[in-house]
């Protein structure tokens, strides 16, 4: 049996596989007589989940390794997942980039994560999301610069169990059940938490004894996480995790990842939801053609915008008067509504005032996170219209 195995770079190797592979395929847990992360070719038959690993990269869970006391059960303590000392960042981009050929996917990042933060990473498609989060966890060597997990490399940092990681790529094993799946990947993990635990925080345990290949694409999301948070990692990753979820299932997701922020994890998730992102994360980190644009608080990144909302009802509306106030960027007129959009929202307002208008239900708010995200990528895009990519 050969198994393949991920070393720092963006090629596998083969590697023989140990003896505990060889005593947990004995173990009938998988039904298909196959191990997980292995196939009867030779190349990979897991997921991405949990690990970092990819189908496309080969990577093998079993490099990650299961302790002889696999079975051992964590403690309940709520504060277990104490990721750094003092204020040593969690991770840490230093001038990272990728290159393919003449593309560059990543540019220049350079960012710290700190414990306990949840953090949103945003970009429209193709802004080097996934090429930034496949680097981190070790599934892909940057072209130059450095990132560093816990004071050490990636590929240490997932192999020891420090990071667990919900990616878009890579399947589920087929035919086993989730309980079963849930409980060989929590036996490969150097840090496993309880399998009951595991299906009760992320909301599986209805449908533990249901076969995998017979779920619904949110069920096999939530699945996914599971797999992420089964051992004792200290940073959770999430790549469009609530893709396929409905909305309640999406709230209850939510709420299960602020009870994990909660005893210590850090958390960073890219999303496309950018009001999961408002609603969800303390840090928000906003990039386009692979370089760092923004880095906030979700109030912070809205101001980035430079413009407010102003919306009120006139009785007579007078569009040409409206289009000539001072500091207009957008209006927009419905019947007798009226929304302005601002750089400077006082002067807007004292010049309606001042013109002997009397606006009604007049309310000022700052313009949403998704609002403010398309006016910082457009203009960086504006601005870098003429640069190949």
């Amino acid at each position: 049996m050969v198994l393949w195995e991920y070393r720092p770079g963006d090629q596998p190797v083969k590697a023989a596989a140990p003896a505990w592979y060889s005593r947990r395929r004995e173990s009938g847990v998988s039904r298909n007589g196959m191990g997980y992360g292995a196939s009867s070719n030779g190349g990979t038959a897991g997921t991405a989940t949990g690990y970092g690993g990819d189908q496309d990269f080969g990577v093998s869970h079993a490099d990650y390794g299961a302790s002889q006391d696999g079975d051992r059960r964590a403690p309940a303590a709520a504060a277990r997942y104490g990721a750094s000392r003092g204020e040593e960042p969690v991770v840490s981009f230093e001038n990272v980039s990728k290159q393919y050929g003449s593309l560059r996917a990543v540019d220049g990042l350079t960012l710290d994560l700190r414990q306990g933060e949840t953090v949103a990473l945003l970009g429209p498609n193709g802004a080097g999301k996934s090429t930034s989060l496949d680097m981190l966890l070790a599934l892909r060597k940057p072209t130059a610069g450095r990132i560093e997990m816990f004071g050490s490399d990636p590929y240490h940092a997932v192999k020891s169990g420090r990071v667990g990681a919900m990616l878009q790529s890579g399947g589920l094993m087929p035919e086993v059940t989730v309980r079963e799946l849930v409980t060989l990947v929590t036996k490969l993990h150097p840090k496993p938490e309880p399998v009951q635990a595991t299906l009760k925080r992320a909301g599986i345990a209805a449908f533990a004894d249901q076969r995998v290949d017979r779920l619904s694409g949110g069920q096999t999301q939530r699945v996914r996480f599971a797999l992420a948070i089964c051992g004792q990692s200290e940073l959770i990753v999430l790549d469009e995790p609530t893709t396929a979820m409905d909305v309640e299932t999406r709230r209850l997701f939510w709420a299960s990842m602020k009870e994990e922020v909660a005893g210590g994890r850090t958390l960073l998730f890219a999303t496309h939801y950018l009001e999961e992102a408002d609603q969800a994360a303390d840090r928000i980190l906003v990039i386009n053609r692979g370089r760092l644009l923004a880095d906030g608080s979700p109030a912070e990144i809205k101001a980035r915008a430079g413009a407010r909302r102003i919306s009120f009802r006139l009785d007579r509306v007078d569009e040409p008067f409206l289009l000539g106030l001072p500091a207009l960027v957008n209006l927009e007129v419905r019947n007798d509504v009226v929304q302005i959009q601002s750089s400077d929202s006082d002067a807007t307002l004292y010049a309606v005032l001042d013109a002997g208008l009397r606006p009604r239900e007049i309310e000022v708010t700052s313009l949403g996170l998704e609002q403010a995200f398309i006016a910082i990528t457009t203009e960086d895009d504006r601005t870098n219209a003429g640069e190949r990519i």
